[in-house]
């Protein structure tokens, strides 16, 4: 598969996106990635199966150049709370190595695609409900944090994303605000990419047919390209986080999911 001119530039298009997005919703960018990274591999003749794989793998990878990004730009603004990191991080780093070196490698590209699928869409729903905190509800001590870190890190391997879809609701859940939990979604997201990264190097290294370019399940053609482009594009859409209401910032979110979440449910059912 070669790097033709406009398949540079369709990457191009996508990582300046999902970089936006990275910063303005700390999802990290996955949520539309990987639609779009299948749709771009099935086109070109990379199999159903080993495309959506491919396309979880190599998004989960650009999250590690969005993550550094948009965070720095969250961190000028002193909107990361940096103690819910250092404690969600050990269970994310163990939650993703489990999904990455032994789950994603023994599931076919179609029910990812499904469960990606159905756990967006569900996502979506809880931010459209928009429901309100118990006043007296709070993060949770050190040993929750640590399983909600592992259940964190274990489905952003499964999907490809770098846990804002789960993270945020967590944390607004427990009367973080929004703008702080965003913030501190998108710091989450390095580590969460890094191990699951990994994971899907090593467990990539014995497929067959990968297309040329790849580093175990990941395309590097397209993480470069992606990569390069939302770098310049997720300070922006940090700058925006904090200009827009709320409730605003949750619709947006939501509707985003709900579009991406039915094409990768038609995806993996006709997988």
């Amino acid at each position: 598969m070669t790097l033709e001119p406009l398949l540079i530039l369709e990457l191009a298009l996508l990582g300046l996106c999902t970089g936006f997005l990275a910063g303005l919703l700390g999802i990290g960018g996955g949520m539309l990635m990987v639609p779009f990274i299948t749709l771009i591999m099935s086109s070109r003749g990379v199999g159903p199966d080993l495309a959506v794989k491919m396309a979880i793998a190599t998004s989960m990878a650009t999250i590690i150049f969005t993550s550094i990004s948009s965070v720095r730009a969250h961190h000028k603004r002193g909107a990361v709370r940096w103690d819910i990191v250092k404690r969600l991080s050990p269970g994310i780093v163990i939650g993703s190595l489990i999904s990455s070196l032994g789950v994603f490698a023994l599931l076919k590209g179609s029910y990812l695609a499904i469960f990606f699928g159905l756990f967006v869409g569900f996502s979506a729903t809880q931010m459209f409900l928009d429901k309100k905190p118990k006043p007296t509800r709070q993060m949770p001590g050190t040993g929750g944090q640590l399983a909600a870190g592992g259940v964190i890190g274990f489905l952003s391997g499964l999907v490809g994303a770098g846990g804002g879809f789960i993270s945020v609701p967590f944390m607004t859940w427990c009367n973080v605000a929004i703008h702080n939990a965003v913030a501190t979604s998108a710091a989450l997201g390095f580590p969460i990419a890094v191990a699951n990264v990994a994971g899907y190097i090593i467990s990539g290294q014995s497929v067959q047919d990968l297309p040329a370019g790849s580093f175990g399940y990941i395309w590097l053609p397209a993480l470069a390209v992606i990569a390069l482009a939302s770098v310049f594009t997720a300070p922006l859409g940090a700058k925006a986080a904090h200009a827009l209401p709320v409730s605003k910032l949750k619709r947006v979110f939501a509707s985003i999911l709900y579009v991406l979440a039915a094409y990768m449910l038609w995806k993996g059912l006709n997988g």
